[in-house]
């Protein structure tokens, strides 16, 4: 019998990572690289690329990079085209590009509804529908979808995410029944609050030296504590990558802490003294 650790390693494999130039994409690319793969990766502009490709390369890897657009199906196609070219067929896709848009509905534009539910649910649709084929002929392929606590509740100002979310969680059963014929897994990720640039003010002191509000709620609704770490995404993104789940399909794993099994606590139980600073990834 092989090595159960073997079952893991992603080595020989390409996987590509949407929007994939920083925060948890790159985090994605770094657990894909650090387990044998080739990484690619798109990102919507040529600045995007160029920060992703410096951020790959402090890390110590060699990734490929192009400007796309994942809510282009022609651009999508092309890109798709072209690492089979110069990298070799896609083996595993992590759907991680996307946007939110915090206003309440009754505000909403329709343009602004179209835009958010275009790049988190549309793009992983035609993602998915260019790299199929080829998982198809081949009869092997992981597709991973980025999901979010938002696949399962509601929030306010965020309808536009959440129907998006809840709509790629469906989408994630789907491929699933429809393609599991053809040994190809999809499952998604559903990441909690997890510590990065983008929410540093969330966690930041104020100026009394108090905690933030939202940083106290988010601390008070998870058994844990404590916010994520980028680092924390790794492992279950190398596992979904790897032959190890390969009778896992169509699942949404939560990494979150417990949020999502814990009804919480009264935000003003917590010392705020026991809490460390929360470190983000640099990039």
């Amino acid at each position: 019998m092989a090595n159960i650790l073997d079952k893991f390693s992603c080595a020989g494999k390409v996987a590509w990572v949407t929007g994939g130039s920083y925060g948890l994409g790159l985090a994605y690319g770094n657990a894909y690289a650090q387990a044998g793969a080739k990484v690619v990766f798109n990102d919507i502009n040529q600045d995007l690329v160029d920060r992703g490709l410096e951020n790959y390369k402090k890390l110590g890897i060699e990734a490929y990079g192009a400007v796309c657009d994942v809510t282009d199906e022609d651009a999508v196609n092309k890109f798709v085209a072209d690492v089979a070219e110069k990298v070799g067929p896609i083996d595993i896709l992590v759907n991680n590009a996307g946007i939110i848009k915090r206003i309440p509905m009754h505000e909403m534009s329709l343009k602004e509804w179209d835009q958010v539910i275009n790049i988190d649910l549309t793009g992983p649709f035609i993602c998915a529908k260019a790299v199929l084929p080829s998982m198809m002929e081949r009869k092997s392929g992981k597709i991973i979808n980025a999901c979010s606590m938002m696949s399962e509740f509601g929030r306010e100002t965020v309808s536009a995410y959440a129907a998006a979310k809840g709509g790629l969680k469906m989408l994630t059963r789907n491929i699933c029944s429809e393609y599991g014929q053809y040994n190809i897994q999809c499952n998604a990720i559903g990441p909690g609050y997890i510590a990065t640039p983008q929410t540093a003010p969330l966690r930041a002191k104020q100026e009394d030296g108090s905690m933030h509000p939202f940083d106290r709620f988010i601390r008070s609704k998870t058994p844990a504590q404590r916010w994520g770490r980028t680092e924390d995404l790794m492992g279950l993104a190398v596992f979904l990558g790897s032959e190890a789940s390969d009778f896992i399909n169509g699942q949404v794993i939560y990494i979150d802490g417990g949020i999502s099994a814990y009804i919480g606590q009264d935000p003003g139980n917590l010392d705020p003294s026991k809490f460390a600073d929360e470190k983000e990834e640099e990039f």
